[in-house]
């Protein structure tokens, strides 16, 4: 099967191309793709070297605990644009047949750079790229993209108007015979619950159902890796919802592994079972979404997943001694300055606060009820404001003195000067580089 041009065989003979193809040509170029979900690989890949064979040798699956071998290993990858500098640097990562993984950080931090990678529309430029058994990139080889056995599902669909929903979904199966053609691209319709839309035309269809339908397509080639760029951004808070639920267990069914960029930390801790957060073109951090939110190694991590706390503090005698009390700890030396980090639900308030010995007064700035919880600003000594989130029913009022202390076990400290030195997600989003073809 020949690439998709404007007029070429992939679109009906002597036929521009739709706005909306171009579109996705477009987000393509200068690159070799064929179609959106890629074909199974037909020939045998290039020999894997002996370093990288192993997979409990590569850096990339120290950040799990698995010992099956991995659908996707990516290991010490770089990667440049020009004289731009380095927009992956150094990354490792590895995913296990039916798991998750999303890549997250704000625009310009590498995430669809890596994404591009893995799919082969762009060449390995250093490190290695593995899916299966098969060095796909890498070390002088470049396997092209319709050889990598890899899906690919876009923030926009990328579906044909020319074509029908099954017509669509069956795009990705040209070198199955016409019938059992037809018959995979019915089953994965009728996996996602569409069978009895496969002769309507994509437009007629709801944002949910195209996205339904684009996630079909992914599939139905039976990919090892499906690799899926912001897929729900378009959608409405409701249906967001909804489709994500569907999306877990259509991937888990399917058994391959799913890569997914995604800039939403809900979206990344909903959906994945292991998240790498991604900053300045590295993995800053890599493991489970609980270890993640709970145990943060930088400022940078902490600061992503949601709202935090941030406490100045001074190491005094084996204890952070900060103004909204002191936090033990065992890292840093005597007089070093720290930054402690507490997330809203991490503080304790009034008498639960109190039975620590350590608490702190403050006063009550506002209260806002938020259905399950309630957020609590308090206003401590010097003025600073903390949040604080609770369950408690029954709220304080506002402008009342509060006790509040930290708890030991939930809050995190940091050297100030790493802290300082620590670009946070939102300034690093809005400083982030587009290219051409994408946000990298």
């Amino acid at each position: 099967m020949g690439c998709i041009h404007p007029t070429g065989p992939s679109l009906k003979e002597g036929r521009l191309a739709t706005a909306n193809e171009l579109q996705y040509l477009k987000t393509m170029r200068p690159f070799r793709l064929n179609l959106p979900s890629i074909l199974p690989n037909k020939r045998d890949g290039a020999p894997i070297p002996a370093a990288f064979a192993d997979p409990a040798r590569a850096r990339a699956c120290q950040a799990c605990a698995r010992h099956d071998v991995p659908a996707l290993t990516v290991e010490g990858v770089s990667h440049a644009y020009g004289a731009e500098g380095l927009t992956l640097d150094d990354v490792s990562l590895c995913l296990h047949p039916g798991e998750i993984v999303s890549l997250v950080g704000p625009s310009g931090c590498g995430k669809t750079t890596t994404l591009r990678l893995v799919a082969g529309l762009e060449r390995t430029q250093a490190g290695l790229i593995q899916i299966g058994d098969v060095v796909a990139g890498g070390a002088g080889r470049h396997l092209p993209a319709e050889d990598r056995h890899v899906g690919l599902m876009f923030q926009d669909y990328a579906l044909f108007p020319h074509l029908t929903v099954l017509e669509n979904v069956a795009f990705g199966l040209a070198r199955l015979p016409s019938p059992a053609r037809r018959r995979r691209a019915l089953a994965a319709l009728d996996d996602v619950g569409l069978a009895d839309f496969a002769d309507r035309n994509p437009a007629t269809l709801s944002g949910g159902q195209q996205q339904r339908v684009a996630l079909a397509r992914a599939l139905a080639p039976e990919p090892k890796v499906v690799l899926l760029d912001e897929p729900f951004s378009g959608l409405d808070a409701e249906l967001r919802r909804k489709v994500r639920g569907e999306a877990i267990h259509l991937l888990k069914k399917s058994g391959a592994a799913a890569l997914m960029v995604t800039h939403d930390p809900e979206e990344a801790l909903f959906m994945s079972e292991r998240i790498a957060v991604m900053r300045q073109g590295r993995i800053e951090q890599c493991g489970d979404p609980r270890a993640l939110y709970d145990d943060p190694v930088s400022p940078y991590v902490a600061r992503f997943f949601s709202e935090i706390n941030e406490i100045e503090g001074v190491i005094r005698q084996g204890r952070i001694e900060t103004a909204l009390g002191p936090l033990p700890t065992n890292d840093g030396a005597e007089g070093e300055a720290r930054l402690v980090m507490a997330r809203p639900e991490h503080l304790l308030l009034g008498p639960r606060a109190t039975a620590t010995g350590q608490a702190v007064e403050g006063r009550v700035g506002f209260v806002r009820w938020l259905g399950r919880t309630a957020l609590i600003e308090v206003l401590i000594a010097g003025g600073q404001a903390i949040l604080a989130r609770t369950a408690d029913r029954v709220l304080p009022e506002e402008g009342a003195a509060i006790a509040i202390a930290l708890d030991p076990a939930r809050a995190h400290s940091f050297p100030l000067d790493e802290a300082a030195a620590t670009i946070s997600p939102v300034r690093e989003a809005a400083e982030g580089l587009a290219f051409a073809g994408g946000l990298r």
